[in-house]
């Protein structure tokens, strides 16, 4: 097989790309290209960079997968990992039983989670479901959303809706949950009783001469429309995340949530707040609802809980729901084997004590969330650039064709089967550079634990693969 551009000249690394090949099938992945390309092999990592199998080492603008919040080499999560291992690596949860590192954290997380207080109620998130991954944390939610309006006496409130691209994970319910259409194509999704609503994208969805702020109501108000046409007797919740990340790093404008709110509100459903990326410190709070000021039911968690370096997920779940299932719902028929796991327990422990040592969301609030948006806001001046903005410690940027903005307001975008994104994508990691392709928006999420050099070094190298596209996209004729 051809390995041209991740070719080996390690020949362990090229026997583990053979034998990738033959045998491990990989997430979103088109195997039969990469058969023809072979696997980029990760060997080490430190600080905020990684480095393959020949040795180059590159900026990591994407935390792993949204999900190294701490950084890499952190001993002390290794360490706790060691420790609890040697101890009790693994007790289950069932059979009324449970372990010191999962009642610690629950207790834990349940500090962290600030209270919440409005015209419908005033609610802790006092209670905590483990689960071991986003995806299963969102299959939670819906068991959980049923099974109180079931409680409530109302069963017919079955229908939870969504957002068009957004991400909620890849099982049956939370690609469902999800509103990605290349998933939905796979699996004869959606599930019965979810349906989807446009997202408050301004880029994209604005109307000539409509301002952020009415956009904002207007984007909320797609869902009063669907609760009006499902019939509010019939709508169990609402799931959103804060910002959209796999979609696209899509930063709702600022009259977004409020109205999204009085929404909810007014018609009686839950709100659930999907915050696998957007919890621990990634917008410069331990939790994205009260950066936005809104007031979720549930709220889900994965990813920088134990910054990456083991699986664990799981639901926050506020006090009108958690008491319902409490005191009137009986047995709760649903729970994982790795509900609770005493070793990723003891590593979220050690992870979250960590951050509020480093006090990483307050840095990310107060001093490099600022920072990158003043450096990246400056990448809009390159010809590529249609709009380039961020929020916390999430940013993206839309490649244009050209900025001059034609009768219907727009800038013009780049043909779809000319995939700019992907190179762009390619000269990233040509260059030591890390950064994610959604259509033609590059995204990134760096680590929290950057300092002012390196967001530096970040936006430098953003803007040298820009210039490469560019000179690539000129060359071929398609710029100008």
């Amino acid at each position: 097989m051809s390995l041209t551009p991740t070719a080996c000249t390690n020949p362990h690394a090229s026997e583990l790309q053979r034998l990738d090949s033959a045998h491990f099938i990989h997430p979103f992945t088109d195997h039969g290209d990469l058969a023809t390309r072979g696997s980029r092999v990760i060997e080490r990592a430190e600080g905020i960079y990684v480095w393959d199998s020949e040795g180059h080492r590159m900026l990591d603008g994407m935390s792993g997968l949204w999900c190294v919040n701490a950084g890499y080499g952190r001993k002390e999560l290794a360490e706790a990992a060691y420790q609890q291992m040697l101890k009790l690596p693994f007790y289950n949860s069932f059979f009324q039983t449970t372990n010191e590192p999962a009642v610690r954290l629950a207790t834990k997380l349940a500090s962290l989670a600030p209270a919440v207080s409005g015209p419908t109620g005033n609610w802790r998130f006092d209670h905590v479901f483990f689960s071991s991954s986003g995806s299963e944390s969102n299959d939670t939610n819906v068991r959980m959303v049923r099974r109180y309006w079931d409680l409530k006496g109302q069963p017919q409130r079955k229908v939870i809706i969504s957002r068009h691209n957004a991400y909620h994970g890849s099982t049956m319910a939370g690609a469902s949950l999800g509103g990605m259409s290349g998933m939905h194509a796979q699996g004869d999704l959606p599930i019965p009783n979810i349906t989807h609503i446009g997202q408050p994208y301004f880029f994209e969805n604005a109307l000539p001469g409509e301002s952020e702020a009415d956009f904002g109501l207007r984007a909320a108000r797609w869902l009063e429309e669907k609760i009006l046409e499902l019939g509010a007797d019939k709508v169990a919740a609402f799931i959103a995340e804060p910002v959209q990340g796999a979609g696209g790093v899509i930063i709702p404008p600022a009259t977004y949530w409020p109205e999204i709110q009085r929404i909810v509100d007014q018609y009686g459903i839950l709100l659930v707040s999907d915050e696998v990326i957007c919890a621990f410190g990634r917008l410069g709070h331990w939790f994205a609802y009260e950066k936005f000021g809104y007031r979720p039911d549930l709220v889900t968690f994965a990813k920088a809980v134990t910054s990456g370096y083991i699986p664990l997920g799981g639901v926050m779940v506020g006090g009108r729901v958690a008491q319902t299932l409490i005191d009137q719902g009986g047995e709760f028929n649903h729970g994982y084997t790795y509900s609770g796991h005493p070793t990723a327990c003891a590593v979220a422990l050690a992870n979250l004590e960590l951050m509020e040592r480093e006090n990483l969301p307050g840095r990310v609030k107060d001093d490099i969330g600022p920072y990158l948006a003043q450096r990246y806001a400056e990448l809009n001046d390159h010809p590529l650039v249609g709009v380039a903005e961020t929020c916390g410690f999430v940013a993206g940027l839309v490649l244009v064709k050209s900025k001059t903005r034609g009768a219907d307001g727009r800038m013009q975008l780049f043909p779809e089967d000319l995939a700019v994104g992907m190179k762009c994508r390619a000269h990233c990691f040509k260059n030591g550079l890390i950064m994610r392709a959604v259509g033609d928006r590059m995204i990134i999420a760096p680590p929290l634990t950057m300092t002012h050099a390196q967001i530096d070094e970040l936006v430098g190298l953003i803007r040298q693969v820009l210039d490469l596209t560019l000179a690539e996209l000129k060359a071929a004729g398609h710029w100008g």
